[in-house]
């Protein structure tokens, strides 16, 4: 199939279903349940952070890695200049930028704006499988980018 022609129709439904996954995947990360993004993933499935060291392969290992995330962490991912590349009727590469808003020790309430702790990003590879599009392998790239920050624990009142 790697070649195979596929009317326009079929190329702007891949090119949505890939798109809308880009969109799930930061949706899950910071208004669901962060493990779930595993589900986003092939059966074997990579994540990769090359200049981090960090390669995750495997839906459990993907699921047990982002599943692992602080209770206390509030952010929000800014998804932005998504360019999907259709190869064929089972196979698409995609392009998109982040910006990444987050902090540690988060209890409840607003923020005061702050500077976003990434900017960067994603090189995607997505697969058809039994009908469904999903990530093959997610590699980002932060040429921006800090330690996330931990806001100060405050006092209880007694």
């Amino acid at each position: 199939m790697i070649g195979e022609a596929i009317g326009p129709m079929d190329r702007l439904l891949a090119e949505r279903a890939c798109e809308r996954l880009i969109v799930d995947f930061v949706r899950r990360l910071d208004l669901g349940d962060p493990g779930s993004v595993a589900d986003l993933f092939t059966a074997n499935g990579v994540w990769e952070w090359p200049h981090g060291g960090r390669r995750i392969e495997g839906r459990e290992a993907l699921r047990a890695y982002f599943g692992s995330r602080p209770a206390d962490r509030l952010s929000r991912r800014m998804m932005t200049n998504i360019l999907v590349t259709v190869g064929s009727a089972t196979t698409a590469t995609a392009t998109s930028y982040l910006a990444t808003y987050r902090v540690d020790g988060y209890v409840d309430g607003m923020l005061p704006p702050r500077l976003p702790a990434n900017v960067g990003h994603y090189e995607d590879t997505f697969q058809m499988v039994d009908g469904e599009w999903l990530l093959a392998t997610r590699a980002v790239f932060l040429p921006f980018g800090g330690d996330t920050e931990r806001l100060p624990t405050l006092p209880r009142d007694s």
